[in-house]
């Protein structure tokens, strides 16, 4: 238990002792919010009863916590050679903690600037159908970031290459992002299209968010939570074995 703390409060000290990482993480979600958002925003008008900037945001904030959640596997690489993993892993520590210690650090930094974006939104139209229950929002993005954290680290355990890893971490993003109806309602779209996203776990993530956020969800909020609750756990056992495996 010790170094899963240990390991959540070094990656989020790690964040804020850079507080350009906190600015810079808002330059692509920023980007979308105005072509997409105000641009593609002004053509559709609406999706069903929700402005199209409202259905948009939680896509966005799914999108940033993808992305920060799925990159966080780096600090494992560089952790690996510059040999901080090295001390870690020869401690009298079991590897699960040091394991879920990096993912619950990588997830939380995630959700933050998934709340950024949040407020991000707001300067743009958009508005959540109640405050109170948008604060759902904010176990629902943990439990996404949970779940693409440990996934980056299971990915991380078995690539040493610094440079390749950012490069398969993008060919991965961008089909779970643009499959996952973030952008694009998931009513009426063509039966192959609507099989690809039913096998996305991050469609069923941004729905969970949207239905929490605007009210606008397309699933069931049990159909989410489980497949979400389920993956973290799948991801949780997978990953231990990896992590009691991987070499140094």
């Amino acid at each position: 238990m010790i170094a899963l703390y240990v390991f959540w409060i070094r990656q989020v000290k790690k964040f804020f002792r850079v507080p350009a990482r906190i600015f810079g993480s808002l330059g692509q979600p920023l980007l979308y919010l105005v072509a997409l958002g105000l641009g593609l925003g002004s053509a559709v008008g609406s999706v069903g009863d929700t402005s199209y900037i409202s259905y948009l945001v939680p896509g966005i904030m799914g999108l940033t916590v993808l992305f920060a959640s799925m990159f966080s596997g780096i600090e494992l690489i560089t952790d690996r050679r510059f040999g901080f993993l090295r001390e870690t892993l020869v401690a009298p520590v079991r590897r699960i903690w040091v394991y879920l210690g990096m993912a619950a650090g990588g997830a939380t930094i995630a959700t933050l600037q998934g709340m950024l974006v949040f407020f991000l939104g707001l300067l743009f139209g958009f508005s959540p159908a109640s405050w109170w229950v948008a604060l759902a929002a904010i176990p629902v993005m943990f439990l996404i970031a949970l779940l693409f954290t440990m996934v980056a680290l299971m990915m991380a355990t078995k690539i040493r290459d610094f440079q390749s890893f950012p490069i398969i971490i993008n060919f991965v993003i961008f089909p779970l992002f643009f499959l996952s109806g973030a952008i694009f309602p998931l009513e009426g779209i063509p039966k192959g299209l609507e099989v690809v996203t039913q096998l996305n776990p991050l469609t069923y993530g941004i729905d969970l968010l949207r239905e929490v956020v605007v009210g606008a969800g397309f699933y069931s909020i049990g159909l989410g939570f489980a497949v979400l609750i389920g993956l973290n756990l799948l991801c949780i056992v997978w990953g231990a074995q990896l992590f009691k495996k991987m070499t140094i």
